[in-house]
């Protein structure tokens, strides 16, 4: 796993410490050694990567990465260029369609997200290949709990994106009243249809992000 050398490092270092972290850190070498585990090493990191502790306006909580061959990358729900869009990515350009009036793109690489402070967080970094949830309970959620933590004591505003109820079990971690969370249910085609459709988070994090003297999100993901 290649280090994070941003600020993220420094507000993170106590974890690297920890009994779990070294546990986790031996179990994910492993894994990769005798595996497929996606995504690619060199990716594991990348939303710390690509949105620095500093500029993180928005948290879009996902679970685990995609477990198909080229699709996951580091940032929840994003695949990379040439990659087919999965289903829950597909409702989440249907709402931007509907909520902001962005046309649907052929990819679903977000990384213009994240590089606007969006920070797209999975909260298990790994997983095998076709096993979906097969590194969870390994100490990727103790992880990424801290950063949770991290972030709720950052003395600005940040929007937080709970969607489904993994993500909003950890709405009880953020206590800041400086922040602002939205939930709804997840955009997977199995429940956008019970509330994510028709929710406006998209439009309703930019205008407390304009409110709160930050730019907005460019969210329109253009075609490739």
């Amino acid at each position: 796993m290649p280090p994070i050398n941003n600020d993220w490092a420094n507000a993170l270092k106590e974890e690297y410490k920890k009994p779990y972290y070294k546990e986790l850190f031996l179990k994910v070498n492993e894994e990769y050694q005798t595996q497929q585990i996606f995504p690619d090493a060199d990716d594991i990191f990348n939303a710390f990567h690509l949105t620095p502790l500093k500029d993180v306006k928005v948290v879009i909580l996902g679970q685990d990465p995609y477990h198909n061959i080229g699709q996951a990358h580091g940032l929840s729900f994003s695949v990379k260029p040439g990659v087919d869009i999965p289903p829950s990515l597909v409702n989440i350009y249907q709402e931007l369609h509907e909520d902001l009036g962005c046309y649907v793109p052929n990819n679903g690489y977000l990384v213009k997200w994240a590089q606007q402070g969006v920070l797209l967080l999975n909260t298990v970094l790994t997983v095998r290949a076709h096993q979906a949830n097969s590194h969870r309970g390994i100490g990727w959620e103790e992880f990424t709990n801290a950063v949770i933590e991290v972030l709720d004591k950052q003395d600005r505003p940040i929007v937080f994106l709970l969607w489904g109820r993994p993500a909003q079990n950890k709405e009880s971690m953020l206590h800041n009243p400086n922040h602002f969370i939205l939930k709804a249910p997840h955009p997977s085609p199995l429940s956008a249809y019970r509330g994510f459709f028709g929710c406006k988070h998209f439009s309703q994090a930019n205008q407390f992000l304009k409110e709160h003297g930050l730019e907005a999100i460019d969210w329109q993901i253009e075609n490739i």
